[in-house]
């Protein structure tokens, strides 16, 4: 669908990190430690999204170490969400809400971590690793914000997009526009900016008017190309949580005019984004030491998503057979959940998107 959809405007440079060959090793040993992925079909649907060459492009100036953390926050990101958007959890929600508070108890330091030999969900497994490795680097008040964006992202997944799809609601665009930085993830991959830049942005920073425009106008211009490369594949599960398939339905657009809409807009949101970011930097020159990598980084993710996004094989709908029989297996293994001895799902009827 690629050479089908409307140009979209992106004014900055494509870049990438020199150690995504070291990231894409250290990734592999990562999901077998933590169980993350086993089988081998599985790990060759893994392996083909490439997700080291993803955090290469939107995070291009980290070092090793940092790139090797931001790709395992990936790789969760990625895994819970096939799971509580496309796979057959995300269509059950009370299902989810125990998984939801076992994550919560670990980033609130409530959770009691497995014993030697004691079995537990991978997603949880992955989650104590991921919490213990970026904490240490963080502020406290980074930990706050970083936190309830995690939780934003978990809770209106789980109740929000899960809800619509079990009752047939179609949401408006405005209130889609609100939700789709909490459902994609977006807040907590623009937090570990911070930690891959080395920069502690003060509070007050963040809730200045023009860092708000500007961080709300990166996350939409990723969210909505993200939702533009995958309206396909979407439309071929069903998935109605997508802008292009909401202008469609609230506009009477035909598709192609949804596009061009959509990708006007982001256009629009990139042009904000540019005003903001001249107003910030002209209102804080002292702070510009902060300011420029923490903007820079807005600036890699949304270059650097559009780039991943026209290479990857992920949104090719002509393989979405891989959320059918594939997605029961990372639902048992990523979740925990129980397993009849035929390896198919109990309970089971037969997207970061």
């Amino acid at each position: 669908m690629e050479n089908e959809l409307p140009d979209i405007f992106c004014p900055f440079p494509q870049r990438s990190n020199p150690y995504v060959g070291h990231t894409r090793e250290h990734l592999s040993t990562w999901i077998r430690t933590t169980g993350l992925v086993h089988r081998e079909s599985a790990r060759q649907r893994f392996e083909q999204a490439d997700f080291g060459a993803f955090v290469g492009m939107v995070y291009p100036t980290a070092n090793s170490e940092h790139l090797d953390l931001v790709a395992d926050w990936f790789v969760w990101l990625f895994l819970v969400d096939d799971q509580l958007d496309d796979g057959h959890l995300g269509r059950s929600p009370e299902r989810v809400r125990d998984v939801v508070e076992q994550m919560r108890a670990v980033v609130e330091g409530t959770a009691q971590r497995p014993g030697p030999g004691e079995e537990a969900p991978a997603a949880l497994i992955a989650l104590f690793d991921l919490w213990d490795r970026t904490i240490p680097q963080a502020a406290p008040h980074w930990r706050t914000r970083f936190a309830w964006h995690l939780m934003m992202y978990l809770t209106t997944t789980t109740t929000w997009e899960a809800g619509n799809r079990a009752n047939g609601i179609v949401p408006s665009e405005a209130t889609y526009i609100a939700r789709r930085r909490h459902t994609g993830a977006i807040h907590v991959c623009m937090d570990l900016i911070e930690i891959v830049a080395g920069v502690e942005a003060p509070e007050w920073v963040h809730n200045d008017p023009r860092f708000i425009t500007a961080l709300e106008a990166s996350c939409n211009v990723v969210c909505w190309a993200n939702d533009v490369y995958s309206y396909e594949k979407e439309q071929v599960l069903g998935e109605i949580h997508n802008l292009v398939h909401l202008v469609r339905h609230h506009r009477g657009h035909g598709e192609r005019q949804a596009l061009e809409h959509v990708c006007a807009e982001i256009a629009t949101e990139t042009e904000r984004f540019l005003t903001a970011e001249e107003e910030l930097l002209d209102m804080y020159p002292r702070l510009s030491a902060v300011l420029v990598p923490y903007l820079d980084g807005m600036r890699s993710w949304m270059r650097g998503n559009l780039d991943w996004s026209r290479q990857t094989p992920r949104y090719n709908p002509a393989d979405v057979s891989q959320y059918s029989e594939p997605g029961a297996y990372l639902e048992e293994t990523v979740f925990g959940v129980g397993a009849d001895r035929a390896g198919h799902v109990a309970g089971t009827d037969s997207v970061l998107n």
